[in-house]
């Protein structure tokens, strides 16, 4: 899928999280669901670190260019040297390394671990790389008209008030986890959620997505899942922009909705 339904449907599936967790008697606090959703937007962008005409590869300039670039090579490198004999040949790493759970899980075990031993500062800095990536996903024709400097204003702004206002008592700073130290260590379950939302979204298009690598399926270590191939369709499609687009703005509304105990 293209960015903007990969932040849509990121932006859902935490709104969905949070209505699960209001009818489990364990409502997020306001701030918790609108800074989770928006993070989860933003890291339903990041697994196409590995290519280098994807919309986070524009995100902050020249860095993610080039961190784009060693992701590529990183993940090109990784699928050549476990690959079975089933598996094709490929000439780049796209949609294989960053599209798996494991992944997914890793990096969001790295945010939070980031979080929870790391100053006010780290908070800040994973909130200001998702709230540019929202940004770059949730309004992109107004991103892609407007200088990157103001993106990352606009990012950096959201960053330091959401902040402020999770810090405030009660409003969520310590949801889920309430041990001594472990302030903000939910920050990581967004971005393990946009992480797999994004790989999901993959698996329903024409290539699929291996999401379930290093695991063994029909002799491939990097089998593409996904629906039977009548049912898959392509990127950027009418069926992703007709259908899946307003379907997801639709279940985001009923996700706030029951999130905040309104349904």
């Amino acid at each position: 899928m293209m960015g903007p339904a990969h932040s849509l449907s990121g932006a859902a599936a935490w709104l969905g999280v949070g209505a699960a967790a209001a009818a489990l008697d364990h409502p997020m606090p306001w701030p918790v669901l609108v800074v989770g959703a928006l993070i989860c937007a933003g890291a339903a962008l990041a697994p196409d670190l590995d290519h280098k005409s994807a919309t986070i590869s524009r995100s902050f300039g020249p860095i993610s260019r080039i961190l784009c670039g060693i992701i590529d090579q990183l993940s090109h490198a990784v699928y050549k040297a476990t690959k079975s004999k089933a598996d094709p040949r490929r000439s780049g790493g796209h949609r294989t390394l960053t599209h798996t759970a494991l992944w997914a899980v890793l990096i969001g075990a790295g945010a939070s671990a980031l979080a929870m031993t790391g100053d006010r500062w780290a908070v800040l800095g994973i909130l200001f790389v998702h709230m540019v990536l929202a940004v770059e996903g949730l309004l992109w024709r107004a991103a892609r008209t407007s200088s990157d400097v103001l993106v990352w204003l606009l990012g950096a702004t959201s960053a330091w008030i959401l902040a402020g206002i999770l810090d405030q008592p009660g409003n969520g700073s310590h949801w889920l986890f309430t041990g001594p130290g472990q302030e903000y260590l939910w920050l990581g379950l967004p971005i393990v959620l946009g992480a797999l939302v994004h790989d999901i979204g993959d698996a329903l298009t024409v290539s699929g997505c291996p999401i379930l690598w290093p695991l063994p399926i029909a002799r491939k270590r990097w089998y593409p899942l996904g629906p039977p191939k009548s049912m898959r369709f392509r990127a950027g499609s009418r069926v992703e922009v007709k259908i899946l687009m307003p379907v997801f703005m639709i279940l985001g509304g009923v996700g706030g909705l029951g999130a905040l105990e309104l349904l």
